[in-house]
């Protein structure tokens, strides 16, 4: 779904809210599912006009990012950026995310992990036009860094979906150029 940015707002939580280490200069922090949102559950999240919060520095907005990689880890999927950030555009990119939204609040559970997991289920269903049904996802920890406009003001949730039948996969238009690649040749 496509919301004009002076009007869509996305999850945000102060950044003096986090815990220190997930919003150092650059930040790989691996952690279980349950220990990221033990961390959270007593804080409150804030619905912020994306405007707002892609220049204001006191707020994180998190981003699910998942990598897709085949069941035995050999080849990942990469794509170049042609999405709506046009701060990314042309960068090469092994993940998809985006924005976490208040429609992504439904079926009555308004609980922080399943907004981001409804979150994150649309966001791969907005940019590959079909996916294997055999997938599994998996949570492995955040990701951040501050060198950049872009980075300063999000949180990178990283996931990892495996995938049996690669050839299931059929990108949409905003992963241009998307193939697999060997793993150990991108990481």
């Amino acid at each position: 779904m496509n919301v004009d940015k002076n009007e869509e707002k996305v999850l945000c939580f102060k950044r003096n809210d986090l815990p220190p280490r997930w919003v150092a200069d650059v930040s790989v922090v691996k952690m279980t599912e349950e220990e990221f949102f033990g961390a959270l559950e007593d804080m409150p999240f804030h619905w912020l006009p994306r405007f707002k919060a892609e220049t204001d520095h006191a707020f994180k907005q998190l981003i699910p990012y998942v990598l897709l990689q085949t069941a035995d880890g050999l080849h990942t999927g990469c794509y170049r950026r042609n999405g709506s950030e046009a701060r990314l555009h042309d960068f090469w990119s092994v993940g998809i995310g985006g924005h976490i939204n208040p429609n992504d609040c439904r079926n009555g559970d308004n609980s922080l992990s399943a907004i981001i997991k409804n979150g994150l289920e649309r966001e791969t269903s907005e940019e590959f036009r079909s996916l294997p049904e055999d997938t599994d996802t998996v949570f492995h920890g955040v990701i951040n860094e501050e060198r950049t406009a872009v980075g300063h003001v999000h949180l990178g949730l990283v996931y990892r979906m495996h995938v049996w039948k690669r050839e299931e996969i059929e990108s949409g238009d905003e992963l241009d150029s998307f193939r697999w690649f060997p793993t150990e040749k991108i990481f």
